[in-house]
């Protein structure tokens, strides 16, 4: 459990990138979505009208269905094997996001102090690369999750608002732990990188859903969210820094 606990971080990677390629590999096992009387025509050989598509995502199965005649699109075999990896990997995923929750808050670390560190610009650089970083996330993320949509379905979506929440956070603790508030410990890092990294995404969707509700292009999201992290980032140094007043006068 101990070396589970440690890897806690590449056991919930495993489990969500294995979880995308299963998902993209069962949506691949069935018909396609948006030609299906061609995938069922290309596997059986008949070009009758389908009738109806009956799809499930577990345990995995598909059929082209004919009036009466209903013809199984994925195997026995393969819905088996499918089944049963997807169960391991849900076991992974589970496992790893619950190990990586409770060391969220767990030891504190060794103390990283400001001796001999340039406060100012460290700020500056946390907030001008971190914000321009930040930004880069967001843009791979909305390439996965494109990806993840068309060909993962419904499973793929789901994954993929959990790497977006997992990976911002996990990003937003790398970036704080470089460039962040000090005195810092490897905890505070990583509670104030997990704020930043999910404050950062509602705001890039919400901003999303506005300007998808408005006519706007998406793309609007990326620097908006970029600036939010900035701003997250300052109100966390303005925090430390009086945090450290307070205890100097104390």
């Amino acid at each position: 459990m101990d070396w589970a606990r440690r890897r806690a971080g590449s056991l919930l990677g495993f489990g969500l990138l294995g979880g995308l390629v299963w998902a993209s590999v069962v949506g691949l096992s069935m018909p396609s979505w948006f030609e299906p009387d061609e995938s069922c025509a290309t596997k059986f050989h008949d070009s009758r009208d389908i009738s109806a598509i009956r799809t499930n995502w577990f345990p995995p199965s598909a059929s082209c269905v004919y009036g009466d005649d209903v013809r199984p699109y994925m195997s026995t075999g393969t819905s088996v094997v499918l089944s049963v990896i997807g169960v391991l990997l849900l076991i992974v995923l589970v496992t790893g996001l619950v190990l990586t929750v409770r060391r969220l808050r767990g030891e504190d670390g060794p103390l990283t102090t400001a001796e001999g560190i340039d406060l100012d610009r460290r700020r500056r650089s946390h907030l001008l690369y971190g914000a321009l970083d930040m930004g880069v996330a967001l843009a791979a993320l909305a390439s996965v999750g494109m990806v993840a949509g068309v060909f993962g379905g419904v499973p793929g979506v789901i994954l993929f608002v959990v790497i977006a929440l997992v990976g911002l956070s996990a990003f937003g603790a790398l970036l704080d732990r470089h460039m962040g508030p000090l005195p810092s410990t490897a905890r505070d890092s990583r509670l104030r990188g997990t704020a930043a990294g999910l404050g950062t995404l509602a705001v890039a969707v919400a901003t999303a859903v506005l300007l998808s509700l408005s006519g706007l292009s998406l793309l609007w999201a990326l620097p908006l969210g970029a600036l939010a992290y900035a701003a997250i980032a300052a109100v966390q140094w303005s925090l430390v820094s009086k945090a450290n007043q307070v205890r100097c006068s104390g």
